[in-house]
């Protein structure tokens, strides 16, 4: 009996849960899950990946256009690409044969021969923002809100990378507790895509962005105005070098210095919050 290839596994599988947004979590909770004899350790890491799919199933984004509260095809799509492009890699890593269709394929391959955190949030982080650049016009539908928050999910995981690939960018001077607290292994990744105590668990949202930022919590804000802001133009630099995606780069407006992802660069003042005390003495602590 001839092996189906990779790709067309993959393809197969995704396709089986594209209308089941529970479906989709559960297959992406058993690509982590091996045979003992070739495992290297992979559980760990579904902890970072489940937790955001599982806020993604809470809001009903990924559900289909059938369900009576229908989701989004962004976000679906997406979502698609994770899943695929995890389940490709692995069915080679595991035995189907074929090569990588993109060059996404060959970094989650390179996470499961030698798994890390760095060489995991690469993988990651390769498949999320290939899927973006892919599909902005997707994205332009979306409400004003949905839009801000799509731009500071992929500053967050573009920093959470760079915590623990680029600490001294991120960090300044406390760079060596950077991999630490970007461990996709450990329950402080978490807050970096902690999205649920500003957006509420429905789909879609008005279009009064301040609102939802206003309920931000004090770590979140810090997080956002006190370290990645400062950083946003380096942050998005290394992140378009080191995921060989040189288009990311043009993801932050280079006249207003904000994150332009199907966003009118004019629309900044959402992006230029005032600090709180503890954004301030964080920027002035820890310099870019």
């Amino acid at each position: 009996m001839v092996e189906v290839a990779a790709g067309a596994y993959a393809d197969e599988m995704v396709s089986r849960v594209s209308n089941d947004p529970a479906g989709r979590l559960a297959f992406l909770r058993d690509l982590y899950r091996v045979p003992a004899a070739v495992d290297q350790g992979y559980l760990p890491y579904r902890r970072a990946a489940a937790a955001f799919m599982g806020w993604q199933l809470r809001r009903g984004l990924l559900n289909p256009d059938s369900h009576s509260a229908p989701g989004s095809l962004w976000w679906r799509t997406v979502n698609d690409s994770l899943l695929r492009d995890t389940c490709e890699a692995s069915a080679i890593a595991f035995g189907h044969p074929g090569e990588p269709r993109t060059a996404s394929v060959v970094a989650t391959l390179d996470f499961i021969r030698a798994p890390s955190s760095r060489s995991w949030y690469r993988a990651h982080n390769m498949t999320i923002a290939a899927a973006y650049l892919c599909n902005e016009e997707l994205a332009r539908r979306e409400g004003r809100v949905e839009r801000f928050f799509l731009n500071l999910i992929l500053v967050r995981v573009m920093y959470a990378h760079a915590l623990v690939s680029a600490p001294k960018l991120a960090l300044s001077w406390l760079a060596p507790c950077g991999r630490l607290l970007g461990d996709p292994r450990l329950g402080m990744t978490g807050i970096f895509l902690s999205l649920s105590r500003i957006l509420p668990d429905r789909y879609p949202l008005d279009d009064d962005v301040g609102r939802h930022t206003a309920a931000e919590h004090g770590l979140g804000h810090l997080l956002d105005v006190g370290m990645i802001v400062p950083r946003l133009a380096q942050l998005y630099d290394w992140s378009a070098y080191v995921l060989r995606l040189p288009r990311l780069g043009r993801l932050l407006d280079p006249v207003s210095g904000i994150p332009s992802y199907a966003w009118d660069p004019a629309d900044a003042g959402v992006w230029r919050p005032a600090p709180s005390r503890l954004a301030r003495l964080a920027r002035q602590v820890l310099p870019v």
